[in-house]
């Protein structure tokens, strides 16, 4: 039978019935994210684990990076580790959140064993998706955290304490606090819920901004005097060096929100942070309305969403700047 639940959308219910089963019907479970988790996967991973917690299964996080700074305010029913040597127990099954292709597994898993696997993501999925026993894919949904509520939902679960908090953290991460274009009635809906169940929308909010450390300030401060507009102001262009972030004392994370906040400019209908790894530069892109950056992002082997995306440029800085700015440069812009 199908979720009936109302604030499940009708389209979704078999959907959330089908990962309902199928989490019946495994147990010493893998969960894991995306390589370098975000809010939305790791707030996945976590409200996934307390569903396995009441169906009575083992579960284990694993990620291929301890918890960054600035999520270490998301309530984690259990560790996050880091080493397959780690886990404890030899997983017999597998559930990934938030990613449906193999480059965006954590290569210390690669590749997974012969195992049963649950796959369930709202990115786009040419391939179908990962899952040998259970694929659900939403292209449509703001986040996969949406999708793991609907699966609670349909198991009759209430959505309180951490695992609501886990799940609106998902939700509010990956909707840019209901800012983006994805931003549904539907989510919404979720989202109002979570709070009439006793979630504090204004406490979590807090805890998700204040986690700030000076050098990421003084980080921002060289990126803002780093943006550059083309195409006659419409796409906002920033790079950021590994020089630059050693010398505020910062990492990787310390970038994390700065391709949002260049969406502020007033006119621009592309944001582009482009940022210099060890061996390869990263690279995120945003946009406003009907304009797609993961076209772009597809042509470098990226991913992700119509107006959210990023990928990776295995070249110098300055190589994979040009190349990037060629490619961006060379897009369409459209009316938002």
């Amino acid at each position: 039978m199908p979720a009936t639940d109302p604030l499940i959308p009708p389209s979704m219910r078999d959907g959330a019935r089908r990962i309902a089963d199928a989490l019946k019907s495994v147990d010493r479970v893998l969960v894991t994210g995306h390589v370098h988790p975000d809010g939305d996967a790791l707030g996945s991973m976590a409200a996934a684990a307390h569903i396995l917690q009441t169906l009575g299964k083992r579960w284990a996080l694993f990620a291929d990076v301890p918890v960054p700074p600035h999520l270490e305010s998301l309530p984690l029913p259990g560790p996050v580790l880091t080493e397959p040597a780690s886990l404890p127990f030899k997983p017999e099954s597998a559930l990934l959140l938030d990613f449906n292709d193999t480059s965006r597994l954590a290569p210390k898993l690669a590749p997974l064993p012969d195992i049963p696997v649950v796959n369930v993501d709202h990115h786009l999925a040419p391939n179908g998706g990962l899952g040998t026993i259970a694929n659900w894919l939403v292209p449509e949904a703001a986040a996969t955290a949406q999708l793991v509520a609907y699966v609670a939902l349909t198991l009759d679960l209430p959505l309180q304490g951490d695992m609501a908090e886990a799940l609106l953290h998902g939700i509010v991460s990956d909707t840019g606090g209901f800012l983006h274009g994805n931003t549904g009635a539907d989510v919404l809906r979720l989202a109002a819920h979570i709070v009439e169940q006793g979630c504090d929308m204004s406490a979590l909010r807090n805890r998700m901004r204040n986690t700030w450390t000076l050098g990421q300030m003084r980080l921002w401060s060289r990126l803002m005097g780093n943006v550059t507009l083309l195409r006659h102001d419409g796409i906002a262009f920033c790079s950021v060096s590994r020089q630059d972030m050693e010398e505020t004392g910062t990492g990787p994370d310390g970038t994390e929100g700065f391709v949002e906040q260049m969406r502020q400019l007033r006119g621009v209908a592309v944001t582009a942070l482009l940022r210099e790894d060890k061996d390869r530069c990263k690279f995120s892109l945003r946009s406003q309305g009907e304009t797609d950056v993961q076209a772009v992002a597809a042509r470098f082997g990226g991913g992700g969403h119509r107006n959210a995306a990023g990928g990776e440029l295995f070249t110098s800085l300055e190589e994979a700047k040009d190349t990037l700015i060629k490619a961006l440069e060379a897009m369409p812009l459209l009316q938002a």
